[in-house]
């Protein structure tokens, strides 16, 4: 790590064999894990904790100062976790005071000029494509997929396994395991590619399948079908956490494609 070229504040802490590329800037309060790749022209600022087996390409900005007007200087952080990309130019934004913190989970993958704004949650796994945006307060499940250009507002949830089209702008939460696209965002079908890749039984994916179908296609209204689900389907880790988010969202979910939202 000994680059004449870069600049590592002393009270950064650094594993021994994390690799800084030329005109990287390390500031104070920064903790980096071993097997980390730090790209040139690198900005790591204070509050960044970098977990193992990293890379940040160049140009990439991680834990700035919140884009946030309520923000008073209190001291926040950004997680990354182990064996997470972060390509160039991406922009992750450190917490305010609300969360106190910004996360990446382990093994995602966050592409060029995406942005993750202040208290953020986003979990393990997760692939957002070029260009996607987060707003603030967002939370996103695990193996959550944003394609390209996807504008997510502030508060927003995204249910685990979910998939949003490129150019989406999500409005509203995102169930687990769906499709979500067109304009205005609704639902386009369960994301049964993505599941299948990850293991899930034809068996399983039919459940869920059944699930929506009740939920998007039975005119009914969320809490009526969230009863029937409850009442009527097989108690299930996947029936749970969908009945669960349902009954957690604060901005309501997402509408369905016979609905003109």
């Amino acid at each position: 790590m000994n680059q004449p070229l870069a600049y590592v504040h002393p009270g950064a802490k650094i594993a021994k064999n994390v690799v800084i590329e030329p005109f990287a800037t390390i500031h104070n309060n920064v903790i980096i894990g071993e097997g980390t790749w730090i790209g040139s022209n690198v900005s790591i600022m204070e509050g960044a904790r970098i977990g193992k087996n990293c890379s940040i390409f160049p140009g990439a900005v991680i834990s700035a100062t919140p884009q946030d007007l309520k923000y008073d200087g209190e001291e926040t952080i950004v997680e990354i976790g182990d064996h997470t990309t972060i390509r160039e130019c991406a922009t992750i934004n450190k917490g305010t005071a609300d969360r106190q913190k910004t996360v990446i989970g382990k093994h995602c993958l966050i592409m060029a000029y995406c942005h993750v704004a202040h208290d953020c949650i986003v979990g393990d796994y997760c692939v957002f494509s070029n260009n996607s945006t987060l707003a603030g307060h967002v939370t996103i499940g695990d193996y959550v997929v944003l394609a390209g250009m996807v504008a997510v507002q502030q508060f927003v949830s995204v249910g685990s396994h979910a998939f949003v089209t490129g150019g989406s702008l999500v409005r509203k939460d995102v169930p687990p395991f769906v499709k979500g696209g067109r304009e205005p965002m609704s639902y386009v079908g369960i994301n049964s590619v993505g599941l299948r890749r990850r293991g899930f039984s034809t068996d399983k994916i039919r459940e869920i399948q059944n699930i929506y179908r009740i939920l998007y296609q039975m005119n009914y209204n969320n809490s009526q079908a969230a009863q029937i689900l409850e009442a009527e389907m097989e108690a299930t880790p996947e029936r749970d956490e969908i009945l669960q988010f349902i009954r957690d969202s604060q901005r309501g979910i997402m509408k369905g494609y016979f609905s003109n939202n």
